[in-house]
């Protein structure tokens, strides 16, 4: 039992570090050959960690190929448009100028239900409300509203807001996120001044967000209600 939870462990952290160097993309947003990696990866690696008489590197050794191949794959694909055509295909139109294109529809076997669950997860309604519609190779759609479908942006109303950068979360659960404070240009010193100006303990922090002009908000954790 033991031998089989060490094996389990280390072939988790092989995983794990392989996916890590593959780039950082939701499942969602793989493309063919890192989807493809990713499901030989878990099989070959389920092998080992059920059988304890294969040896480790019979499942170590074909992960660590799979992820050479991917790596060497992707930068031929960032080099070659036509190589990354024919691994990951080329985006579709699917709405051209405001028309369904129903023939690349046939081609991507894709039904009009499919098509509606698309554009509404793009909050769009209304397929009179779109100029274009592109498929991506990851199976995304991209939308481009028509321009009196669009919302007026500040630019287009004679308006200038304040440019308060990116909110950004400093303490996270009572602890100090270093790495989100250089988002903001503040540092620890800082934190601990608005913390004591605040009169409530660093430990006490739920969430703390803070943007570039220094405008902060903080919620306290929620007291555990005792029992009566």
């Amino acid at each position: 039992m033991i031998i089989s939870i060490i094996r389990t462990l280390l072939l988790y952290t092989v995983i794990i570090f392989a996916v890590r160097m593959m780039g950082k993309r939701q499942i969602s947003e793989l493309q063919t050959s890192e989807l493809v990696v990713t499901l030989l990866m878990s099989n070959i690696a389920a092998i080992p960690m059920q059988n304890t008489d294969q040896s480790m590197l019979s499942g170590i050794i074909p992960i660590m190929v799979l992820l050479v191949c991917e790596i060497v794959i992707s930068f031929a694909m960032m080099k070659k448009a036509k190589f990354r055509q024919i691994i990951c295909g080329k985006p579709v139109v699917v709405i051209n100028d405001g028309v369904v294109d129903q023939e690349a529809m046939k081609q991507l076997r894709i039904s009009t239900e499919d098509l509606y669950e698309q554009i509404r997860q793009k909050d769009v309604f209304n397929l009179e409300d779109i100029e274009y519609a592109i498929l991506e190779t990851n199976g995304k759609m991209s939308i481009l509203k028509k321009p009196d479908k669009e919302p007026l942006s500040a630019e287009e109303m004679g308006i200038k807001p304040q440019d308060n950068g990116m909110e950004t979360v400093v303490v996270s659960d009572g602890e100090i996120a270093s790495a989100s404070m250089t988002f903001c240009g503040v540092d620890e010193n800082w934190v601990y001044s608005i913390i004591k100006s605040e009169k409530i303990k660093l430990s006490d922090v739920f969430i703390m967000t803070c943007d570039k002009n220094k405008s902060y908000k903080i919620i306290p954790k929620e007291r555990k209600k005792e029992n009566a």
